[in-house]
């Protein structure tokens, strides 16, 4: 995306952190650990075994699991803000804010549990890397052109994406429906006009 020109409002991507040789394997293999059985399953004798080295030896690259699940957590949040950014910049038929909290909640039910290890629980903000974190939360502010409704807009999607993650609305809901009317709340307030076919 980046000869694509900003939008207003829109802030440049930070710099991803530079991993090799075996940084890099140890947070491609806690990713899927994380993504395939749940935060949970993530521990370094299993990271070990999986790398087929002693758990000692990740020491040396990492300093323990808080460290490991943070590097997850970058991650994650910069594949979100990736795709919340491209979505701003093809929206199609409809609006941008739409077409951001569709694809917002694709990404993250396509993405279940890392989505649940970056958003839920305590975030070591101090650690991230510099930007990311508004950054990834940015496209909420271009839509919406207000810090406070780009917050409200946010937790809107986030608390949608839980719920619907934990099974929590009744059976039967219609959750596209439900966005839509969201949406459509949302867009009465920033003058986002929504057409439909």
């Amino acid at each position: 995306m980046s000869s694509v020109p900003l939008l207003p409002g829109e802030l440049e991507r930070p710099s991803r952190p530079s991993r090799a040789g075996r940084s890099a394997q140890v947070v491609e293999v806690a990713r899927r650990i994380v993504e395939d059985e749940g935060a949970q399953s993530l521990t370094m004798r299993r990271l070990g075994k999986e790398l087929g080295i002693q758990a000692p030896s990740l020491y040396k690259h990492f300093s323990g699991k808080a460290d490991v699940e943070l590097a997850v957590v970058e991650d994650s949040m910069f594949d979100m803000g990736e795709a919340c950014h491209e979505a701003i910049h093809a929206p199609g038929p409809g609006s941008r804010l739409l077409c951001l909290l569709f694809t917002y909640r694709r990404h993250a039910l396509c993405h279940a549990n890392l989505y649940r290890l970056a958003t839920t629980g305590p975030l070591d903000r101090d650690r991230l890397v510099g930007g990311l974190e508004e950054w990834a939360g940015n496209p909420f502010y271009v839509v919406s052109g207000d810090p406070s409704l780009a917050q409200a807009l946010w937790s809107f999607a986030h608390g949608m994406v839980i719920l619907e993650l934990e099974r929590r609305y009744p059976p039967g809901s219609d959750l596209d429906s439900t966005w839509l009317a969201g949406a459509r709340a949302f867009m009465s307030q920033v003058g986002d006009a929504l057409e439909f076919s």
